[in-house]
């Protein structure tokens, strides 16, 4: 069993990726992080607080773009354990 609440995704150079994973490359690029790391921070925090403000927290205290904070967010709450 992983270790994490949600895996990110494997993407292999050249595959179309859709949806909030699409932006995963280019996360990683821009914030110099894996995606995983943003994962686990963002499970964390969805446990009590709601998604827009776990956005506005990624973008005021780790200066994530919009668009990036909230694919992470969006790709979180959809691979969530019950």
């Amino acid at each position: 069993m992983s270790e994490h609440r949600v895996v990110a995704p494997t993407i292999v150079a050249g595959e179309k990726v859709k949806g909030p994973a699409s932006y995963f490359p280019s996360i990683e690029k821009t914030y110099g992080r894996p995606v995983q790391e943003w994962l686990d921070l963002v499970a964390d925090r969805l446990d009590t607080e709601r998604h827009m403000d776990v956005v506005a927290w990624l973008k005021t205290e780790h200066g994530l773009g919009h668009g990036h904070a909230n694919a992470i967010v969006a790709y979180v709450k959809a691979n969530l354990p019950s």
